[in-house]
């Protein structure tokens, strides 16, 4: 137990859960409203759409790619669905309308790893581009116009509570069904990575590609998938982002990136792959969301945020390499002590 607690606590993960409790108290002493009932639900409800974005990237970064193009797939899912079912008139119940979504960021997702897959394309480059080239489709050929009345179905769904309960002054706070999305993705997620072969050998394309192809592994193929989940999870995010704002707007999420890439390294998933865990990317979001959320709270400007965002990206990044510099430095001053202290012992 003591040796469990020890790793945690030298791991990245560890790290950011320390820095989230740190955070956590400081910000509620300069406002106590922080630690309230309906502050931390909101805290909650705001963290849903970026810990589902940050979950499908976090495939792709452990997998030793990058996609910055999410959050165009989640806009494009999110208003092609939703102007589909207006202009049809179609009524079909939210795990339909969930997997229309869902279907429409595998068809994106699919021309990412067409690119990459296929044809070795370097992912930064490929993903930029079609940030760019899946935002003009949008605005192109699938329409500009501000939807404010959505589908009864998705403002049925949203009016769902998970949780809820009453405030003394008579407040109902409540925590949407939509977080369940986030329960599942991260579920399923994690099952894949640490329980599949599937899983497996998304590590070992991180870890080192021309390895993982001597190996066997078909390295085009692992690539194409990679990109279509990731695609799927985006597409998901989006259908969950108009149920929580009741609006589908063409002009949303895309500009969120820096926020989900911060939170999926500052959960312990490197730029280089071959690391990264569900239960860390939670982690990382949730400390992104009580940053730029509780900086609003206890009056900061909102350009600080991205300053101090910025700040735990590069300390995200910098302190897995410091920490495994310092784990391999003490080991080979084990190494060197040891033979010493054993021939003390025989003296």
């Amino acid at each position: 137990m003591r040796r469990t607690l020890s790793r945690l606590a030298a791991s990245p993960q560890g790290i950011m859960l320390a820095t989230g409790i740190v955070l956590a108290i400081a910000f509620s002493i300069i406002n106590p409203v922080f630690l309230s009932a309906p502050n931390l639900v909101d805290l909650l409800r705001n963290s849903i759409v970026t810990g589902i974005f940050a979950i499908g990237v976090l495939i792709v970064l452990a997998s030793g790619g990058i996609d910055v193009s999410f959050t165009a797939i989640g806009a494009f899912s999110l208003y092609a669905t939703t102007k589909l079912l207006i202009v049809s008139g179609i009524h079909p119940p939210m795990v339909a309308i969930f997997a229309i979504g869902i279907a429409i960021g595998v068809a994106l997702g699919l021309v990412n790893g067409l690119l990459i897959g296929l044809l070795g394309l370097p992912t930064l480059i490929v993903t930029l581009a079609t940030l760019s080239l899946f935002r003009g489709a949008l605005l192109t050929f699938v329409g500009t116009l501000y939807y404010g009345t959505i589908p009864a179905e998705m403002v049925a769904y949203s009016r769902q509570p998970l949780l809820a309960f009453h405030l003394a002054s008579g407040r109902i706070v409540q925590l949407p069904m939509a977080f369940l999305n986030l329960v599942l993705v991260a579920t399923l997620v994690a099952l894949i990575l640490s329980g599949t072969m599937f899983g497996r050998k998304i590590y070992a394309l991180g870890g080192s590609e021309e390895a993982a192809e001597r190996i066997g592994i078909n390295v085009r193929r692992v690539k194409l998938a990679i990109f279509m989940l990731a695609g799927g999870i985006a597409g998901l995010a989006g259908v969950t982002h108009v149920t929580l704002m009741r609006i589908a707007n063409p002009f949303d999420l895309v500009g969120s990136e820096l926020n989900v890439i911060a939170a999926v390294v500052l959960g312990g998933a490197r730029i280089t792959g071959g690391h990264g865990t569900v239960s860390g990317t939670i982690i990382g979001v949730l400390v992104i969301t009580i940053i730029n959320s509780s900086l609003l709270l206890i009056g900061v400007p909102t350009y600080w945020q991205r300053l101090v965002v910025g700040a735990l990206i590069l300390l995200g990044t910098g302190l897995p390499i410091a920490i495994e510099r310092y784990n391999l430095h003490r080991a080979r001053l084990r190494a060197v002590i040891a033979p010493v202290t054993a021939l003390e012992a025989s003296a």
